[in-house]
């Protein structure tokens, strides 16, 4: 199967699909199947309730809004494929691409190529936290924090660095007192960061201190248990609210060697765009943004990259238009004329 442009994965996918589609460009996307752990359409499944994407007073639950954007994609004519993309050739264009299972065949190929695999919150897979994961754990403060199970109840924030620090802030506006638990004996935040996080009057810093249990009633977090890496003493911290800041794991292996990443692993795009270093790869949502992570921040990359990949296949139709072809022939006054067919782009 060859395609103009194949969009892969999360709400930067849908969204570039859309535009791509009413542009009559044909779009494929391959939403993946348990890529990364995570069901087709990305972290938003994994997410209750969505208060903060606009056009929902009400809020929408995440698979809920996912499905929404499937549906959309669909119907301007996406080719929706629920399987994953395990192995891509960026050296030439067209681009060849296998999905899993099929990595022996022939392969599918695609003029130009949107990447949108998102990245997945580290977890530290505590007992207890696939149960109350999305019911007291989070690894989102800006997404969650406002959830009315957090308001004036104690949180607890996991992480020593910049993000940790800052969620930790945020989460003060909601919680009755937000304690932060860092494995060392000090923060890896910048200064002003540790400065601001530490003499904050809601805040709690235990350092030397890790999580190793969530606990509740079965409904809720209620409690974890923590311990002291030093003296190996054990107890429970009351914690209706325990949000992880340890970081994220962009899905870019597959393009790795292919394309530049940055020293975490997440595509470089040129400032500003959604070009990356191969000329007809396009980057958008999570995979290329380390810093909001938010699904309406990643539904307006995704435009972008429609747009500059929209942009570039015009470009390259108009610099090499297609051949004028003979379609067919008709009389007119007994005289055979020749009807020709042009580029439908122009």
């Amino acid at each position: 199967m060859h395609s103009k442009v194949v969009s892969i994965s999360g709400p930067a996918a849908h969204t570039a699909a859309v535009y791509l589609a009413r542009a009559e460009l044909k779009p494929v996307l391959y939403e993946g199947m348990m890529a990364n752990g995570v069901a087709p359409g990305g972290q938003l499944t994994t997410t209750t309730d969505v208060e903060n994407y606009p056009g929902f007073p009400n809020g929408i639950g995440g698979s809920e809004l996912m499905d929404a954007m499937r549906a959309q994609s669909e119907r301007f004519g996406t080719t929706i494929i629920t399987e994953t993309v395990s192995k891509v050739d960026l050296s030439k264009r067209p681009f060849k691409y296998w999905s899993e299972d099929a990595e022996d065949q022939e392969p599918n190929t695609a003029d130009t190529l949107i990447v949108a695999t998102g990245a997945s919150a580290r977890r530290l897979n505590l007992p207890g936290e696939d149960q109350y994961w999305q019911s007291g754990i989070s690894a989102c403060a800006v997404c969650d924090g406002a959830a009315p199970i957090f308001k004036n109840k104690p949180i607890t924030v996991i992480g020593g660095g910049d993000s940790a620090a800052e969620e930790a802030i945020f989460l003060t506006k909601y919680g009755s007192k937000v304690t932060v638990l860092v494995r060392k004996d000090k923060l890896r935040a910048s200064p002003i960061m540790a400065r601001r996080v530490s003499t904050h009057p809601k805040v709690e810093i235990l350092y030397n201190t890790v999580a190793v249990e969530a606990k509740g009633d079965g409904r809720l977090l209620q409690a974890i248990s923590i311990k002291n890496v030093k003296t190996g003493e054990t107890s429970d911290l009351q914690a209706n609210g325990l949000f992880y800041a340890v970081g994220h794991e962009p899905a870019t292996n597959l393009f790795k060697g292919q394309i530049n990443v940055d020293e975490d692993g997440y595509i470089l795009t040129k400032a500003g765009t959604s070009y990356t270093s191969v000329k007809g790869v396009f980057a958008a949502g999570d995979v290329q943004d380390k810093r909001y992570r938010q699904a309406i921040t990643s539904a307006g990359s995704g435009c972008i990259a429609a747009l500059e990949c929209e942009r570039l296949l015009a470009e390259e139709e108009e610099a090499c238009p297609e051949p004028i072809i003979e379609a067919k022939k008709s009389e007119v006054n007994g005289v055979i004329l020749p009807e020709y067919k042009s580029n439908p782009l122009l």
